[in-house]
């Protein structure tokens, strides 16, 4: 079997085709959800039925889910006002709109990724208001949980959570790009995100996104019934069929993070000596997708910050990629790679010696 393997489902899932349907239907809803007549009903009605199916995924309540453009936009919701502690290892959505202060103490808020996109590693959030944050960080009040990886992957329910805020991203379980929510704990009040007409309960205004959070709504769903399904338990074992081949034939690689909790279809594979971006153009050659870190950095040259803040030097950061599997993933394409990447190690082994 051959043709082109997508492994970089961290940076965007292919579009389910659930997805699909809802947002071609939703494109022929002619009203404006604000409208107060049919047509604006009917939109109305096609926005709320969304909210529902993203507040099941999320496990909050459907009045707590804001639709924005993406996470990106949700994670400014507490820009200009409060006192954030982001965690090192969070991703640059989280980072561009607060700088890092390890001295935060009580009444600030940590800013933290559940799931790791590049790494996998999922870290659990201490409670707020203790002592023990990590790297560094004392104390804080209100809690910030970037959940974009972790939905319908591993169990997560924000009523459960602690966190105060999260957000979350369609793309990354099969909706279309250029949608995301901001889950709000009820009961918070927030600076409007977007200033305007009102919209989202006057929390982020301008007219919704009807067909995109249509699509939203519908990966929401099956995104659920595939975690219900017991779906990634089949993924993790491709994984870790992946992560024993190149163990057994270049012993030197290092999987960041496998020795504990982790996305069960993220692998991080870092090979002393030998580029990420070397390795993510040869594989791309070859056939294969994948990266060599958040999609967001992917294009720039440089060593991973996260590798770089869980401890590995600038050329050990720089020798990593992130082979990213999912539902559809099948073994045979698991075996291509491993084959591929295995045969491209050799050879380049062969021309350092």
């Amino acid at each position: 079997m051959t043709g082109r393997v997508y492994l970089d489902w961290n940076a965007t899932a292919p579009l389910r085709v659930d997805a699909r349907e809802a947002v071609v239907a939703a494109l022929d809803a002619v009203g404006n959800p604000s409208s107060v007549h049919a047509e604006g009903r009917a939109a109305k009605m096609i926005v709320e039925r969304a909210r529902e199916d993203v507040a099941a995924l999320v496990g909050c309540r459907a009045k707590e889910v804001v639709f924005t453009s993406g996470a990106t936009e949700a994670a400014g919701v507490l820009a200009g006002g409060h006192d954030v502690y982001v965690d090192p290892t969070a991703h640059d959505c989280l980072m561009a709109h607060w700088r890092m202060d390890s001295a935060a103490e009580g009444g600030h808020t940590l800013a933290m990724g559940l799931a790791n996109s590049e790494t996998g590693v999922i870290t659990e959030p201490p409670a707020k208001g203790e002592d023990g944050y990590p790297y560094g960080a004392r104390r804080a009040d209100w809690l910030l949980l970037d959940v974009v990886q972790a939905v319908g992957r591993v169990p997560f329910a924000f009523s459960w959570s602690g966190a105060d805020f999260a957000i979350v991203s369609a793309h990354k379980i099969g909706g279309p790009k250029g949608v995301g929510a901001l889950i709000v704990r009820d009961g918070l009040e927030i600076a409007t995100l977007r200033p305007g007409g009102g919209q989202e309960l006057g929390r982020r205004s301008g007219t919704e996104n009807v067909s995109g959070i249509a699509g939203f709504g519908a990966a929401a769903k099956a995104a659920l019934a595939d975690q219900e399904a017991g779906v990634w338990s089949g993924v993790a074992e491709l994984r870790d069929r992946l992560e024993a081949r190149i163990a057994e034939a270049a012993p030197e690689t290092v999987f960041v993070g496998g020795d504990g909790p982790r996305l069960p279809n993220t692998t991080c594979i870092l090979t002393p000596g030998w580029k990420g971006e070397t390795q993510v153009m040869q594989m791309d050659l070859a056939g294969f997708a994948i990266s060599a870190g958040s999609a967001c950095s992917s294009g720039k040259v440089k060593a991973s910050r996260v590798l770089k803040a869980l401890g590995y030097d600038e050329a050990e950061a720089a020798s990593a990629i992130r082979v990213s599997l999912g539902p559809t993933t099948t073994m045979d394409e698991v075996d291509r790679f491993a084959e591929a990447w295995i045969a491209a190690r050799a050879r380049q082994r062969a021309r350092a010696a």
